[in-house]
């Protein structure tokens, strides 16, 4: 079912977690909003070359769901990521922490003058900054958590690094 090389994802809004797991790994993905409807979902999703992850059954029913929706399972993240990589392939490892886990830019090198924002135990080349929203991220605790997450996942052990 699932064809594309590096595929974009549109979660829906009950996935904001594992959306930013999708992040961390480097895939580029958006949170639906609002309460859209289905079928706004679906356009947005097909607009914008994007596969879309929900766990509402529902959307099945939807003519425009069949090559663009991906139902999982109303589970943990670990059941999820098992689901997802079964189905789209996805490598857990392939760009981590170079999206922002917020609002999902692409991050950059942290510029100098962000020195200050930057804790002093870490290296200006460590940090990086997203120009979308301005958070700097550093590999902290919450950082090194996700890594044995996505390590754990593309390793094939669901489960074990929570």
């Amino acid at each position: 079912m699932i064809t594309q090389a590096m595929p974009h994802f549109l979660c829906d809004e009950m996935l904001g977690r594992f959306a930013r797991y999708l992040r961390a790994a480097g895939y580029d993905t958006t949170l639906a909003s609002g309460g859209m409807a289905d079928r706004d979902l679906l356009a947005l999703a097909a607009h914008e070359h994007r596969l879309f992850l929900t766990c509402d059954r529902g959307i099945a029913e939807h003519k425009a769901a069949r090559e663009r929706a991906i139902v999982l399972p109303r589970a943990s993240l670990d059941d999820l990521a098992r689901e997802l990589t079964r189905i789209a392939h996805v490598r857990w490892l392939r760009a981590p922490f170079t999206r922002c886990l917020v609002d999902n830019t692409p991050l950059e090198a942290v510029a100098s003058h962000h020195r200050e924002r930057v804790p002093h135990d870490v290296a200006m080349a460590d940090a990086r900054f997203c120009p979308g929203c301005g958070r700097v991220y550093w590999a902290g605790s919450h950082h090194r958590r996700m890594q044995r997450r996505l390590e754990a996942w593309a390793a094939g052990r669901f489960g074990e690094a929570s």
